[in-house]
């Protein structure tokens, strides 16, 4: 039997915000605890508790679930591993798509790193390294 990926998790300072951000980028609705959150109060937790942890999942189950969790540490180096933002899922986008899908999600609050235009021997590489709110790093193609 081979594992299956379940959640791509984030340590971060404000987990809702964070969760609403990528919500946005995906398309994803906004998590809220909602009737859970009842529940899990009356379970014993408290609001402080539910402000630990948000999600942002695609409600088709298609796309990556992400996880937030609030840590009391700040982010000090760059990311071992990122994700990579494909902007045309049916094929490779076109400079002016990428181009656009970079100034909508800079919109959300996201910060540009760097624009890459060059090559990899025959294949072309035109894509920009962002950051997250909490200056986590991710690639748009």
């Amino acid at each position: 039997m081979a594992s299956k990926l379940s959640n791509i998790v984030f340590d971060c300072a404000d987990p809702r915000a964070l969760s609403h951000f990528w919500a946005d980028v995906f398309g994803y609705p906004r998590q809220e605890w909602g009737e859970l959150g009842e529940q899990l109060k009356a379970s014993g937790l408290t609001d402080d508790d539910l402000a630990q942890r948000s999600i942002a999942e695609d409600p088709t189950g298609e796309g990556p679930r992400f996880f937030f969790q609030k840590v009391p540490e700040g982010k000090v180096a760059k990311n071992r591993v990122h994700i990579d933002i494909r902007t045309n899922p049916d094929g490779p986008a076109t400079r002016e798509e990428v181009d656009a899908e970079a100034k909508r999600i800079v919109g959300l609050g996201a910060t540009i790193v760097e624009l890459k235009d060059l090559r990899f021997g025959d294949w072309p590489e035109y894509h920009y390294i962002l950051q997250d709110p909490e200056g986590n790093e991710f690639c748009l193609q």
